[in-house]
């Protein structure tokens, strides 16, 4: 996108300096010559004899000004079964291609000295519409989950560093840390209910009887959790998806069923349309009918490890390592299809790719980190009541996109990844990145009050 985050303006990347073309600089224009100090932001000649700006690209004198080049281009509706059109037709040729924004180094450790005049951007998000509230600070490893339960006016955290952090709604203060004596996996609220899943438990917190309650049962690492059905699931580093059911006699939870099929770690759930889904890092989707718990689909055309799911009225999404967000619906028959495929781009990979480590001691998410791709989803309306997906990359982005035709609309950056997304009252939401801090943000026609 090439807006920025005062409210739409294109972004400046060009700074024309003294060899703009003018009297006695004949030359620049003929030589076409870039500084490559002013490149590195560092070039102190005044004049200059070489030029201040970039050099024009072939393609973008032939294309139009500057509208999106992302776009679903099946249509207005995912309706047309098998469609994976992600752009790579002839016009790519005629693409305006442009420079990837990036986070200005220096304005993070505050001292900049170019101000609005620097090509890199002084703000933590580009677009319009949402902006940044607060930061909460105390967390010292990964945020890996957020909760918010009802009829509560905390809001909850929980961190690689082996703790969970109460924030108040109101101050945004910290109002305690909860010590687990083991790295948080996950993270989620049901009602007045929080399950947090640490390495061989599951905690459950009721916020309104103050219960405290251990599941166990899981072997390894918990790395994702949903509710239905009155049935806890919670997908397992040894591939299981353990359901307790809740008891109110005893006010606790009863182990009910053990769903085996996948042969790797299950890392995503969610209940839809009286199913269960789940992804694994064996790259498939698994469909449970929720009444009998039998496994009735598996889905296959992942590439690599499914990190997140999305149901969103009669559409499953799903993301992957494989660098695509994969869009399916019901057939007649019933069964799921890809009516849709989105392809991410500009996502990172580091230390190359290595061969899945196969010792549960290993924590599967350290090396999940090294691979490309795609990390969760989120869907929520805007101040408009639009549908928007946030997508969250392993570039430390969050890339926002209006549903159904996936059209850009703008990004949140991050000094490390964010793992965590999760949606809060009066268009709320919140991010939790790998550095530990948590971000509140709000969607917004008109600035509003800095408190939430």
């Amino acid at each position: 996108m090439d807006l920025d985050a005062h409210g739409g303006n294109k972004r400046v990347f060009q700074r024309l300096g003294g060899g703009g073309g003018g009297g006695g600089h004949s030359t620049v224009d003929t030589r076409q010559k870039v500084c490559f100090h002013w490149r590195a932001g560092k070039c102190n000649r005044s004049p200059c004899p070489y030029m201040h700006r970039e050099l024009p690209f072939p393609a973008a004198a032939a294309a139009s000004n500057g509208a999106p080049t992302k776009r679903f281009t099946g249509g207005s509706t995912w309706g047309r079964v098998g469609n994976n059109n992600n752009g790579s037709s002839s016009s790519n040729h005629n693409r305006v291609i442009r420079r990837p924004e990036k986070v200005c180094t220096y304005w993070i450790q505050g001292n900049c000295g170019y101000g609005d005049k620097c090509k890199f951007l002084h703000s933590w998000s580009l677009g319009d519409g949402f902006r940044l509230l607060t930061q909460l600070e105390g967390h010292q490893k990964s945020v890996s989950g957020i909760a918010l339960p009802s009829g509560s006016d905390k809001l909850y955290t929980g961190s690689k560093d082996e703790t969970v952090r109460v924030w108040d709604c109101a101050s945004g203060q910290c109002m305690g840390v909860i010590n687990l004596g083991g790295e948080v996996s996950c993270m989620i609220n049901e009602g007045p209910w929080i399950f947090v899943g640490i390495p061989n438990i599951v905690k459950a917190w009721n916020t309104q009887t103050n219960t405290d309650l251990s599941l166990t049962g899981p072997v390894g690492h918990v790395y994702a959790m949903a509710v239905g059905n009155d049935l806890l699931f919670a997908g397992t580093q040894d591939g299981a998806i353990l359901a307790w059911k809740f008891n109110a006699a005893t006010n606790g939870f009863e182990p009910a069923a053990s769903l085996i099929g996948h042969n790797m770690s299950v890392v995503s759930l969610v209940v839809g349309a009286n199913r269960l889904y789940s992804g694994s890092m064996d790259h498939s989707i698994r469909v449970w009918n929720l009444e009998n718990l039998q496994c009735i689909q598996t889905l296959t055309e992942h590439t690599s490890v499914v990190m997140s799911l999305l149901c969103w009225e009669q559409f499953l999404l799903s993301c992957s390592l494989d660098q695509t967000i994969k869009v399916w619906v019901a057939t007649e028959s019933g069964n799921l299809e890809v009516t849709y495929t989105h392809k991410e781009e500009h996502v990172k990979i580091e230390n190359g790719i290595f061969g899945m480590p196969m010792n549960l001691n290993v924590n599967p998410l350290i090396w999940m980190s090294t691979l490309l791709g795609v990390l969760t989803l989120c869907g929520m309306p805007d101040s408009e009541a639009k549908p928007v997906l946030l997508s969250a990359c392993n570039d430390n982005s969050v890339r926002f996109y209006d549903l159904p035709a996936f059209t850009e609309r703008g990004k949140i950056y991050a000094k490390q990844e964010i793992r965590s997304i999760q949606l809060g009252p009066g268009g709320l939401f919140f991010t939790g990145d790998g550095t530990g801090q948590v971000k509140v943000w709000q969607w917004s026609k008109e600035p509003t009050s800095a408190s939430f």
